[in-house]
């Protein structure tokens, strides 16, 4: 099954992403991160805009929500905890709520641990994810009111699906990522290869994202801890690093 996406940047390094189902002609934003950006990707495309999926209650990721329900009555998806950062939701999901675009589906899955009330919509059909501000291109969301532990069981969780899986997440941090990689494991040939990739897109002003599930084994120091101890330590390390 086909899905169309079209992927643009937002505010100051947010993704915003649309995702169209061709077969109806339904589209759905993740995240609502800029109502101009998203405005103007409508425009380019032609489409209208039918549903809103949230990942997460954060400021950068909802902002958008009022004026775009308002313009194009859109149906707005959210996570159950964070009912009341967004209360104009028409629907509160929760671990393994389905969604449906018309004809495509996602899984939602409970992924906290940037934020308690995170979660992620995979389309196992399509063989892409949704993965908001839990898996960065070679990086993870920082851990605010949840746990290095949840993060860590949802990265790993993240790692079982497909190589071949296509990774979208909500911000542009990659080259910042890469280079706490290699310098957490500076023998790691993969990650050697990636960041120069990454230096190469950034200095053409080009994104690094989408991912997929098998680079980030490869090359993403967070995902490949061998522990929720040693993922913590990496976690509290990219923190403080300024490579």
């Amino acid at each position: 099954m086909a899905m169309d996406i079209e992927f643009f940047p937002c505010r100051e390094d947010n993704f915003g992403v649309l995702i169209r189902d061709p077969a109806t002609g339904k589209v759905a934003a993740i995240d609502a991160p800029e109502e101009a950006a998203i405005r103007a990707a409508l425009a380019r495309r032609g489409w209208g805009l039918d549903v809103i999926l949230i990942t997460h209650r954060h400021h950068d990721h909802i902002e958008a929500v009022p004026a775009l329900k308002a313009a194009f009555g859109a149906t707005v998806v959210a996570p159950v905890l964070a009912k009341a950062e967004v209360p104009q939701a028409d629907r509160y999901v929760d671990e393994g709520d389905v969604v449906e675009i018309g004809t495509l589906k996602a899984e939602v899955w409970f992924t906290p641990g940037h934020c308690a009330d995170h979660v992620s919509y995979h389309f196992a059909q399509e063989k892409v994810l949704f993965a908001g501000d839990t898996l960065f291109a070679m990086g993870c969301g920082r851990v605010f009111d949840s746990t290095p532990e949840k993060l860590y069981a949802a990265l790993q969780r993240m790692a079982a699906l497909p190589e071949e899986t296509r990774v979208y997440c909500g911000h542009e941090y990659t080259l910042s990522n890469a280079r706490f990689c290699a310098h957490i494991e500076p023998e790691n040939a993969a990650i050697k290869a990636r960041l120069a990739k990454v230096e190469a897109l950034r200095a053409e002003g080009k994104f690094t994202v989408p991912t997929t599930i098998g680079e980030e084994r490869q090359t993403n120091v967070f995902m490949r801890a061998k522990d929720a101890v040693e993922f913590a330590a990496r976690r509290e390390g990219k923190n403080n690093f300024r490579g």
